[in-house]
């Protein structure tokens, strides 16, 4: 897949890949909107850790997929909206 507005594969980062990957792997969420979501549509697991709990997110690959830009940005396009009207 091409570099573009809607996917940008970073292979010269120090991390890459920073998960297992299949095809192609959209780095343009590097860090993922969608973490502050209680229920998102990936696969996080959530461990208590000194009496925190803390949302790992090491196996989720979901904003990574380019199929998926379209949900991320609407996701974070109902946030903004639910914020802006509060």
């Amino acid at each position: 897949m091409e570099n573009s507005h809607r996917f940008f594969e970073n292979k010269e980062c120090k991390y890459f890949p920073c998960h297992e990957r299949e095809d192609d792997f959209n780095c343009l969420f590097c860090y993922c909107p969608l973490y502050h979501l209680q229920n998102c549509p990936g696969n996080p697991v959530y461990k208590e850790i000194e009496g925190r709990t803390i949302k790992v997110c090491t196996n989720c690959t979901f904003p990574h997929k380019p199929e998926n830009y379209d949900i991320v940005v609407e996701m974070c396009y109902k946030r903004s909206e639910k914020k802006r009207n509060k």
